[in-house]
């Protein structure tokens, strides 16, 4: 069966596929896509509905707007991708000759996001009689200044519906010529392109932090953010990370020049920043384009600005985005990922404007966005040049929004995309100029487990299309000798040692060279053994990455895709006391990998299993079930010593606790994380006593490609009353402890943390 049926068949595909039956001779929703018919001459969108409709009707219209999209697995998984090229054509020439004040007037989803972003839409009658045809004109013709009168005026879903007639050479074009640079700084500007040092650990671990930033620095590399994606959300363990970063940066003298960052939730670096005054530098937040959507990050738009209004100093918000994402989490609302996508920039408009508007200083606080292209999966999009087609679209809507934009040029390890062909999509996109990539000692991080741009594709982009860094850190790296008065890489070019030698005299360590040298070594030698790859020296060029590391990523590369496509072994359930095997709807590996909402929902047989199961233990439900999934990464449940020590010193931290674990344990093969949350919705649903608590600790396999073959453990505590409503209890209430692994966070101390998190959420 094809995916599109199979998604009609289960209920899984977008409202666009529904009420287009009265108008189907001339738009049809077919398994391969919408049909369209040729437009009459001159035909906008409205009057080709009003024609094949008889009136105004949102489903074709969202069908047209999403059919005008180049190919993407996401589109069709919410069924508004174009059935063939013909009908894409058909959908780009109807939008290019409709005018900008009607698509105002007919909203494609309305919420508090889009009112939002109506309200901070500056003059938009100012262009209302233009077609997007003439805007088009506009963008890529007019002088950068007079555009920058026009930009204001537009609304996401207009700049959305411009990139979606371009061409790949016009998206450069229009990319290259607009540029958002943030203020007192040179980043964001014409012929500049920086990097976020991405320094992550897989036990979050200070020492990994800060040698990485070294690294970064032995390059030249790193001028926007040194921001810390973090293992845990703890209070105190995501202030560690803040402070090691506040240290080096304040060592340096520049704690004014470039913010530390971890990525934590918004709300937990605020409150961070109240027990640790000065510390956070400029506060993340992962945003989405729909209220709904927003609420699966644990976001408002009234909390993002109760956050932003304590935004006063020089930096202010920095946001990630990504198309597909509102998609993956069943929010797409029938509309395309394009729009989706830019309804987000107009989200943080909205922010930035507010933070320009009361401004305490002479210039207002920094916002950037980052998007993360590619990092969803191969359900959003599998191919490099759909890659490519992404992170233009994404870098023009993002300038259109007045934003300085970044990339993370990235890829999951369960996409269609390799190391070879990430270097080639960085090549394809760089013309249009992004405001900055991500920054790792190699192209796979160590923590995350995805393929993304190492600290050598920055050398090697800026030696290729000649792209500076911002002009205070370049300044900064000649000051410490890794760049020369020449701006060529001087004698300590890639040698992270010699910038913590740097590091330790402005600490005034009073040490010989030689000593602090062997203490850099030993410590780099501990950072390679948790599996943090520090990079040193190059190849034949500055550019290239050492042949020896070079080798050791392949083999990492490979051994993830080993990982991915394994099966979990017939027997081990049966290697587990108590085991009761469930599966989901995925009809094999493949369908798992490819397409992650088949995980995510239990087999007809499994439903029937926990029934039965919840029907013998009638009211006597415990208030834990331990439930483990084979995930992206199956041999971490499979390698010795990793699941059993979890689960023993697990079930013994739980009774210490009195916490209740169920004798029962459940495995599910192919599953992801929400099938984990089904689970809790059929065993602890309309119990006698629903204002009662139930969790679960779900145990995956996961982030294949770190070597460490790591797996992590999801909680989830909620009422019974929340667990009897359907899709209810999901990611915005769960709590995750990973990196799991012999090798990483033991599994006795991952135990014990789960358990110190579950107890918390149970209060």
């Amino acid at each position: 069966m094809k995916r599109r049926p199979f998604l009609i068949k289960t209920g899984l595909a977008g409202a666009a596929l529904l009420g287009l039956s009265r108008c189907s001779q001339f738009i049809e929703a077919t398994p391969e896509g919408i049909a369209l018919i040729k437009p009459l001459s001159g035909e906008d969108i409205f009057q080709f509905v009003n024609r094949v409709a008889g009136r105004f009707d949102l489903n074709l219209y969202r069908g047209i707007i999403g059919a005008a999209n180049e190919f993407k697995e996401g589109d069709e998984i919410l069924g508004v991708s174009a059935a063939n090229e013909e009908s894409r054509n058909y959908a780009r020439q109807l939008i290019l000759k409709t005018r900008i004040k009607d698509l105002n007037a007919f909203s494609l989803y309305e919420d508090a996001i889009y009112n939002l972003i109506s309200s901070t839409t500056l003059n938009p009658d100012s262009v209302s009689d233009w077609s997007i045809g003439d805007l088009k004109n506009a963008v890529l013709e007019l002088p950068e200044s007079e555009l920058k009168n026009i930009i204001p005026s537009l609304t996401s879903d207009v700049i959305a519906c411009l990139v979606k007639v371009m061409s790949g050479a016009e998206l450069i074009r229009a990319g290259s010529r607009i540029f958002n640079p943030l203020p007192g700084s040179k980043i964001g500007s014409k012929g500049y392109m920086g990097a976020r040092v991405q320094p992550n650990s897989p036990t979050d671990d200070p020492e990994d932090i800060r040698w990485q930033v070294f690294n970064a620095w032995s390059f030249g590399v790193g001028d926007v953010v040194l921001g810390t994606n973090p293992v845990s959300s703890d209070h105190e363990s995501v202030a560690r990370i803040e402070q090691t970063l506040v240290d080096v940066l304040k060592t340096f003298g520049l704690e004014n020049t470039i913010p530390n960052c971890v990525l934590a939730h918004i709300d937990i670096q605020a409150a961070v920043e109240e027990k640790y005054p000065g510390t956070t530098g400029i506060w993340f937040q992962s945003i989405a384009s729909t209220v709904k959507a927003n609420q699966t990050f644990d976001v408002t738009v009234e909390k993002m600005f109760a956050h932003a209004s304590r935004r006063t100093g020089k930096f202010g918000i920095y946001a990630e985005t990504g198309q597909g994402a509102d998609a993956t989490n069943g929010h797409g609302e029938g509309v395309d990922m394009v729009v989706h996508e830019s309804r987000k920039y107009g989200f943080l408009r909205g922010l930035r404007q507010y933070l320009e508007k009361n401004k305490t200083g002479a210039e207002p606080p920094w916002v950037f966005v980052n998007d993360v292209a590619g990092f969803i999966g191969p359900e959003v999009f599998r191919s490099r040049e759909q890659l490519v087609r992404c992170c233009l679209e994404d870098i023009v809507m993002g300038k259109l929004h007045g934003h300085t934009i970044g990339l993370d040029i990235c890829s999951t390890l369960h996409m269609d995309i390799d190391l070879d062909d990430l270097e080639w999509c960085i090549n394809q996109i760089m013309p249009a100029n992004p405001a900055y990539m991500m920054a790792l000692p190699t192209k796979n991080d160590p923590m995350l487990s995805y393929l993304t741009t190492a600290f050598n594709d920055h050398v090697r982009v800026r030696e290729k299309f000649g792209y500076k860094v911002n002009d205070d850190i370049w300044n900064f790296f000649k000051r410490i000798g890794v760049i020369g008065e020449d701006d060529k890489p001087g004698v300590h070019f890639g040698d992270p040692v010699w910038v913590y030698y740097q590091y330790c005299l402005a600490r005034q360590d009073t040490r010989s060279r030689v000593q602090i040298y062997e203490e850099g070594r030993e410590c780099i030698s501990r950072v390679r053994k948790r599996g943090v790859p520090i990079a040193e020296g190059f190849g034949n060029n500055f550019w290239d990455m050492d042949p020896e590391l070079e080798n050791q990523v392949r083999h990492l590369y490979s051994d993830a895709k080993k990982s991915i496509w394994m099966e979990l072994p017939e027997s081990f359930a049966g290697s587990i006391p108590g085991a009761i095997l469930l599966n989901t709807r995925s009809a094999d590996r493949k369908d798992y990998v490819y397409h992650p909402e088949s995980g995510e929902k239990l087999s007809a047989g499994s439903v029937g299993i926990l029934q039965n199961l919840r029907k013998k233990k009638s009211e006597k439900i415990s208030d834990v079930q331990i439930i483990i999934s084979d995930g992206l990464c199956p041999d971490s449940l499979t390698d010795d010593g990793h699941l059993e020590p979890f689960l023993d010193t697990l079930k013994n931290e739980l009774k210490s606790a009195g916490i209740e674990a169920d004798e029962n344990i459940l495995v599910i093969r192919s599953g992801r994380v929400r099938a984990g949350y089904s689970c809790g919705e059929y065993l602890f649903g309309n119990t006698a006593v629903p204002g009662r608590e139930h969790g679960i600790i779900h145990i995956i396999g996961e982030r294949p490609g770190s070597g460490h073959h790591s797996f992590s453990a999801y909680l989830t505590v909620a009422s019974a009353a929340k667990w009897s409503e359907k899709g209810v209890v999901d990611h915005d209430i769960t709590r995750v402890v990973s990196g799991i692994s012999d090798t990483s966070i033991l599994p006795e101390e991952a135990a014990r943390e789960s358990v110190k998190i579950l107890k918390k959420l149970f209060s």
